[in-house]
């Protein structure tokens, strides 16, 4: 079993959101959308080596994967922006359901972060524009 497939097994096998395993060592985190990547990116380790498995994956998170320099991925529910964006950086996707956009949790429009990174390009800028946004809905 490779380390993505060792990855989804440990995001099933708990509560998990989102799941990072390099063959030995494992970041795993229970808390939605962002919030799990904004953290490990912030930590500032090299997660290059690492494959991740996630329960959903938007435009947002597909450039914080990027920035984290994830090069191998199991993601529940992708949208087709978010995949074509890491499929074009090498990064390599398997998934389960591609939708064409991922749903707000409320199921009444987007989502807030893959509508903030509408139209970018750059992971920075894109990076600029989540921390703005998550800010927003923080504050309610």
């Amino acid at each position: 079993m490779d380390n993505r497939e060792n990855a989804k097994e440990l995001l099933y096998s708990g509560q998990y959101t989102c799941v990072l395993y390099d063959g030995k060592d494992y970041y795993i985190n229970k808390k939605r959308g962002v919030a799990p990547l904004l953290e490990w990116l912030d930590d500032e380790n090299d997660y290059s080596a690492f494959s991740a498995a996630d329960k959903v994956i938007g435009r947002g998170a597909a450039f914080l994967y990027l920035l984290m320099g994830i090069r191998s991925i199991y993601v529940a529910v992708i949208s087709q922006p978010s995949l074509d964006l890491l499929t074009e950086n090498g990064v390599d996707v398997v998934y389960d359901e591609l939708v064409p956009a991922i749903r707000n949790r409320d199921n009444t429009g987007f989502c807030p972060i893959e509508s903030a990174v509408t139209g970018i390009d750059n992971p920075q800028d894109a990076l600029v524009r989540i921390r703005k946004r998550t800010a927003e809905l923080a504050k309610g």
